[in-house]
């Protein structure tokens, strides 16, 4: 079964009628009212304004006209009939159409039963008012059929600006790119419309002007604002090398680069192909609403029908008013809400999830992560920075730090091994000029040796400097064994065949990984550390980030079948990974999370895509499903309990002892109420914030 992604209506995909195909995926729809709204949503928007201008303009007049008789001759009910027909025949056609859409598919929605009530009023004014024989009561109900689908249709008028508000998320995204981009083609700069850029050309960006396209820059240096791609609100430098992300607004200096990614492949067409296939998508407790909407309009239909013939046979009251109560079961109980409780929800939750940097791929993955027990972080590049740096600095008597690092870095410094690379990045980072080392010499598996001004370097394991018969003090043999414990791994340093100290490098936590940990914790989730390092660097680091289980030494084919044991011990996990590595845990979790880089956003097999580099929005993203939940529960309440509350109201259960009768009109307002209202508490999501500290 196939959820109509306009009225939200349950849609048997064998039996569809209409369907359609877009961007490489089939769209199912209850009519072709909704087919057309989907295909041409601002038209249609234009002409239900249109059909609410003159609906309202002929039915507040018929109206008036049905207390106030003050017309002339013909008889006033012919007034009346001329005013009330254009309603019937012209604004509801599309109920008619509808209701005609569902006969052909041998089912019934929404369209019926307004069809249905106000033909019945309208058909039986008719014969009143041209053959007032008929019937004994020569009451007519013009005003009010032409009034419920003035109101229904100003109701679903205010329903569909109330949806565009919400999908605002993704129109946002779309203005974001701008639609010129200046090329560089023949030697000369050329300006052409963004969609005519190629991957290959060599694109220029001016300070203060918005990135066209992803590329990789070939030279210039700026700082480009990436906080409407990532949320990452400081600026980030760009040089040759780097990657810079369309849609992004180049700060400072002029930037030339590579167009890599153009048109539908670039990260913003990524990140609102996502969100729109979010926002269609259906949760799983929209399965119970669409169960029941697919019983509930004949069980309505049927309750409408019992309620006419009890009231005028057993009852004896009257036709007028056996009419009244089938016209008003039919409009109370029309299921509109009911359909749209759930998409609306997740359109908004979706939307805001993308302004946070949080792509949610589906309502599936948004009503799980409310449920999370348990959330398993990959260590490398998920919990720690995936890269080595210098994390201790041990001196030997009359070495100091910065003369000791100056020596190692020194000798490292053309060297592109992890390790070499990272006591680079710490001296220039502790503003150290490096010599040129001569006599350079690596030694395979070990390290490396060479000259430093003179002095002679041996730089590598404990193996490498004891083969150079260097002895070690108990001190730094205490101090070696101390860092060793803490998983790190350590780069002697000997100066002339004399040990002059130890240089300790580890694979670091990101600076918000503790507090992910600790607030996921305060949510009442266990969270667990998955990594292929050993147990000892495994627990270290497990130690650092607050998490009391780890699983270490796991294979990466082995990674999926670790979290399908926890699922085995009841429990709801979520996996949080780099999307790529993890793909199998990815997928075999109840609710993949990918850690993006803002690039390939759309390739990540996770059900959850966080852009931003930030562990924190593991906690934002549970929080936002919560509220989004939350959300769809309430919807569904009031969905329900209006319905069922109303229905033996409309059908005269309190007029015997009250003698309270439910008027079709506002059986009407109520139920266009009743929407605008669902739309509206889903509304109240716009106003969601991440509560991280």
């Amino acid at each position: 079964m196939a959820k109509d992604p306009v009225c939200g209506m349950y849609v048997d995909e064998e039996k569809a009628v209409f369907k359609k195909e877009i961007r490489g995926r089939m769209y199912y729809f209850c009519s072709e009212t909704c087919l057309r709204t989907f295909e041409r949503p601002e038209i249609e928007l234009r002409n239900l304004k249109y059909l609410v201008a003159f609906s309202l303009a002929l039915s507040v007049p018929t109206f008036i006209f049905s207390f106030v008789k003050i017309l002339p001759i013909p008889p006033n009910n012919v007034w009346l009939f001329l005013f009330a027909t254009p309603v019937q025949l012209i604004a509801g056609w599309r109920y008619y159409k509808g209701t005609l859409d569902a006969i052909k598919s041998r089912t019934a929605n929404m369209d019926t039963l307004i069809a249905t009530g106000t033909s019945a009023a309208w058909l039986y004014s008719t014969i009143v008012t041209f053959s007032p024989g008929v019937f004994l009561d020569g009451e007519v109900y013009f005003d009010t059929a032409a009034l419920i689908i003035a109101l229904i249709l100003l109701g679903k008028l205010l329903e569909e600006i109330a949806k565009g508000k919400a999908s605002e998320a993704v129109r946002k995204l779309m203005d974001l790119q701008p639609p010129i981009a200046r090329v560089v083609r023949d030697g000369e700069e050329k300006e052409i419309p963004v969609e005519l850029v190629q991957v290959g050309d060599v694109v220029v960006v001016r300070p203060g002007e918005k990135i066209p396209v992803d590329g990789v820059v070939l030279s210039g240096n700026s700082t480009v604002d990436e906080k409407m791609i990532t949320g990452e609100s400081i600026p980030v430098e760009k040089q040759a090398g780097d990657e810079v992300i369309g849609a992004t607004i180049n700060k400072a200096g002029m930037l030339r680069f590579r167009a890599t990614k153009v048109g539908a492949d670039t990260t913003l067409s990524q990140i609102i192909k996502l969100v729109e296939e979010a926002q269609i998508a259906r949760a799983p407790i929209q399965r119970l609403a669409d169960v029941v909407a697919s019983y509930f309009v004949p069980a309505v239909i049927l309750i409408a029908v019992l309620s006419f013939l009890g009231w005028y046979f057993v009852g004896g009251i009257g036709f007028a008013f056996a009419l009244t109560t089938f016209i008003s079961v039919l409009i109370i109980a029309c299921p509109c809400a009911l359909g749209i409780a759930t998409p609306t929800a997740i359109m908004v939750g979706t939307g805001k999830g993308a302004e946070n940097g949080i792509l949610i791929k589906g309502g599936e993955y948004l009503e799980k992560a409310h449920k999370l027990q348990a959330v398993v972080f990959d260590k490398t590049g998920t919990l720690t920075r995936g890269e080595p740096s210098v994390t201790d600095i041990v001196t030997a008597r009359g070495m100091d730090e910065e003369e000791l690092l100056f020596l190692a870095a020194s000798v490292e410094r053309h060297s592109e091994h992890p390790i070499g690379l990272a006591l680079v990045e710490k001296a220039k980072e502790g503003g150290i000029e490096l010599a040129e080392p001569t006599d350079f010499e690596a030694v395979a598996g070990h390290g490396v040796k060479a000259k430093v001004e003179d002095k002679q370097i041996t730089l590598g394991t404990l193996k490498l400097v004891e083969d150079e018969h260097v002895s070690l003090s108990k001190d730094l043999e205490k101090r070696a064994n101390e860092l060793f414990d803490q998983g790190k791994t350590l780069s002697f340093v000997a100066v002339n065949k004399e040990l002059r100290g130890i240089i300790a490098v580890a694979d670091t936590l990101k600076s918000n990984a503790v507090e992910a940990v600790k607030r996921l914790q305060e949510m009442g989730i266990e969270v667990i550390m998955l990594t292929g390092d050993n147990k000892r660097t495994a627990e270290a680091i497990a130690r650092k980030a607050g998490i009391d289980r780890y699983l270490a030494e796991v294979l990466p084919e082995d990674k999926s079948k670790e979290i399908e044991k926890l699922q085995e011990e009841g429990k709801v996990v979520a996996m949080v990974g780099d999307g790529i590595n993890d793909a199998p845990a990815l997928a075999q979790s109840d609710v993949g999370i990918a850690i993006g880089s803002g690039t390939d956003v759309a390739l990540e097999a996770g059900g959850i895509v966080l852009i931003k580099d930030d562990l924190r929005d593991v906690v934002a993203s549970i929080q936002l499903s919560k509220q989004t939940v939350r959300k769809i529960k309430q919807n569904l309440f009031w969905a329900f309990f209006y319905n069922v509350a109303f229905i033996p109201v409309a059908a005269g259960v309190l007029y015997p002892f009250f003698k309270i009768l439910l008027n079709p009109v506002f059986a009407a307002v109520a139920m266009a109420s009743s929407s605008v209202t669902v739309v509206t508490n889903s509304l109240l999501l716009r106003r969601f914030t991440p509560t991280l500290e």
